[in-house]
């Protein structure tokens, strides 16, 4: 599989780029991918949800009425969930939502994840580029010169650039990952992948392709 390699102007630079078929070109596994994007979700749940129970209730444990001769039904405790004020049944408690998923199918969901963008002309190849300054300016020209500005775009680079991060920091649908960083999530989550030219080689080494 080949693609064009654009420039930041969104230019054809001319040149272009072979992507391994392991990982752009597989038939898409989407109970991988959704595995892979419950595990993300559920490791992002703080788990700390927690209600009162009867035992837990402060107040008086002295028999509020007398068993007999009422009219209504018997009551021992002013804390029984029966009454407002009182305990919880099967309330919340503090939790661990995470679980553990293979290695192997990690990869899988993420390849999978990347195949789908592939297929649905999700993805462009950008030449490696930097940003003299930090301005959002000049990320909010590249996407239109890219023609992404009214879509959810994931940058990935292939290491940390302080200047091109801190410029897309402002902007509500951009995100800049690195390639190592890079989540199913988060590629299903963008309708626009972008990658500059040396992340793609971050790709081989990351699902250990070399």
């Amino acid at each position: 599989m080949e693609l064009t390699i654009l420039n930041k102007s969104g230019e054809d630079t001319g040149r272009k780029i072979e992507l391994n078929d392991s990982v752009f070109a597989i038939e898409p596994n989407e109970h991988a991918i959704y595995l892979d994007v419950k595990q993300y979700l559920a490791n992002q749940r703080q788990g700390t949800h927690k209600s009162k129970e009867r035992a837990e209730i402060s107040g008086s444990t002295k028999k509020i009425k007398k068993q007999k001769g009422t009219g209504t039904a018997r009551a021992g405790s002013i804390k029984s969930p029966v009454f407002r004020g009182g305990g919880r049944v099967f309330g919340p408690r503090p939790r661990n939502y995470s679980f553990k998923l293979n290695k192997k199918l990690k990869q899988l969901a993420r390849r999978s994840a990347l195949s789908l963008k592939a297929q649905n002309d999700g993805l462009l190849i950008i030449e490696d580029f930097n940003f003299e300054a930090v301005k959002t300016k000049s990320f909010v020209e590249l996407q239109k010169n890219l023609k992404v500005s009214d879509k959810k775009v994931l940058l990935v680079l292939a290491e940390d650039n302080k200047n091109i991060y801190l410029s897309s920091r402002n902007l509500k649908n951009v995100e800049v990952v690195r390639v190592s960083d890079l989540a199913t999530y988060d590629i299903m989550k963008a309708s626009a992948l972008l990658f500059v030219e040396s992340s793609v080689k971050g790709l081989d080494e990351m699902f250990k392709l070399n």
